[in-house]
């Protein structure tokens, strides 16, 4: 078991879960499957928690459609902080459509295995091959993407995880980044981010 994973099932009372390999995760079309994941995430505050239960509310009224990116109210997401092997620092990706530093993630495209999401997303936005996820969710959180040409405001209801990089790893930024850039938690408070950026360091580091 890796020490992280172990921490937090410590402190949050859950039981150690192995981390996975892309290949582990199959795509499913099946809400049920992200419905069950969503249920599992212990809120660790009433906020999480109201969070959480949005995203399940959102489930009730698209029980068809919540996890495609034609459904216009909004969709499911899903990304992960990706953790270099020492355990020192997180890779964020400078968005060249929002413009700011974040992690790595993205659309559902009628897949509903939300680490399996999270975790194709970090291997096609940094190119790194080997990364592995805890499939146990971290946070959740709800942000509205403005109107642009083709498309309306809407929101993406997103499903977090910790993802990890084996050692020697080596980042390419893909065509949806401007640039890749490892930060400690000491850095990441001085850059162009936002709150649950911030608040996902916190859960891969406050903590030794």
């Amino acid at each position: 078991m890796q020490p992280a994973a172990r921490d937090r099932s410590e402190r949050g009372g859950r039981e150690p879960c192995a981390h996975l390999h892309l290949a582990e995760l199959r795509r499913d079309p099946d809400l049920a499957l992200a419905r069950s994941i969503l249920e599992s995430f212990r809120a660790p505050d009433d906020e999480q928690k109201k969070t959480r239960d949005a995203i399940l509310a959102f489930l009730d009224a698209h029980p068809k459609d919540a996890h495609d990116r034609t459904c216009w109210d909004g969709h499911l997401t899903a990304s992960a902080l990706l953790v270099d092997a020492r355990r020192e620092k997180a890779l964020l990706t400078f968005h060249k459509k929002l413009g700011r530093w974040l992690q790595l993630g993205g659309h559902c495209d009628g897949d509903a295995n939300l680490p399996g999401v999270a975790l194709r997303e970090v291997w096609e936005e940094s190119g790194i091959d080997g990364v592995t996820i805890d499939p146990t969710p971290i946070d959740v959180d709800i942000h509205l993407i403005p109107a642009r040409k083709h498309e309306p405001a809407h929101l993406h209801l997103d499903t977090r995880f910790l993802a990890y990089a084996e050692p020697d790893a080596r980042e390419r930024a893909s065509e949806e980044s401007l640039d890749l850039r490892w930060f400690a938690p000491a850095e990441v408070r001085a850059i162009d981010t936002d709150a649950s950026v911030l608040r996902l360091f916190d859960l891969a580091f406050e903590r030794p």
